[in-house]
């Protein structure tokens, strides 16, 4: 008789939806600890301060991974507009701080056409690309100067969706991008800011949907504990 665990030592495809401040890998021990299977992985790395979609692989499925991590993602989140930040988010302090009370609802909407279809985009120096095998975000942290070099990446889709009132200096500006893999949302942000010429950061990201998987099909960690309790 099949038990929940035999099931997915065989392999199975898990929809989680990241908590906040959750590393992906805190999710992968997570649902290791619950199912006590090795063979486990997932498809597309989320920053700590981003929620949202993550596809789990375990068993026969972790060959699958990199068909996953090669589909279209979408992302909804805010920018928040009048200040930098060293990690293009909210892991490092909002800093070079510039008006932002003369930049209108229409420059803000017309500043997305510059990042429509094929672009060059640079990673963000505080990201998880190797470079001379390591992380470049340690040599980041260590204070070293790290060179990114810029990719191609597509943006599919970028919609301003609202725009607050400037608060405290600042404006929040909320968004939906879909791109291809390999596009940082943090540094379309920084770019976002730079093209209006008041700088910007990420402020919230929610990975929304990859390739046709939705996070409204997705289950938090502890749902799906419960879950596995019920069926055991």
């Amino acid at each position: 008789m099949d038990t929940p665990v035999n099931k997915y030592e065989e392999g199975q495809v898990l929809l989680i939806n990241k908590p906040l401040n959750w590393t992906s890998f805190d999710v992968i021990q997570k649902l290791r600890n619950i199912l006590r299977i090795k063979k486990i992985g997932h498809a597309g790395t989320l920053d700590p301060l981003a929620t949202g979609l993550l596809i789990i692989c375990t068993g026969k499925f972790t060959k699958r991974i990199n068909e996953f991590m090669a589909q279209e993602k979408e992302y909804t989140g805010t920018f928040t507009l009048g200040a930098t930040t060293p990690t293009y988010d909210l892991e490092s302090e909002p800093e070079n701080f510039k008006p932002v009370d003369d930049i209108s609802d229409t420059a803000i909407q017309e500043a997305t056409k510059k990042f429509s279809g094929e672009i060059l985009q640079v990673p963000p120096a505080h990201s998880a690309i190797k470079m001379g095998g390591t992380r470049v975000y340690e040599l980041a942290r260590q204070g070293k100067e790290v060179i990114m070099e810029p990719r191609k990446v597509t943006i599919k889709e970028f919609a301003i969706t609202r725009i607050d009132p400037v608060a405290n200096g600042l404006r929040v500006v909320h968004f939906k991008v879909v791109c291809t893999t390999g596009t940082y949302i943090r540094s379309l942000a920084k770019d976002f800011g730079d093209a209006l010429g008041c700088g910007a950061f990420l402020s919230s990201l929610c990975r929304t949907r990859i390739g046709t998987y939705s996070n409204e099909d997705a289950m938090t960690p502890e749902s799906f504990r419960e879950k596995i309790n019920k069926e055991l």
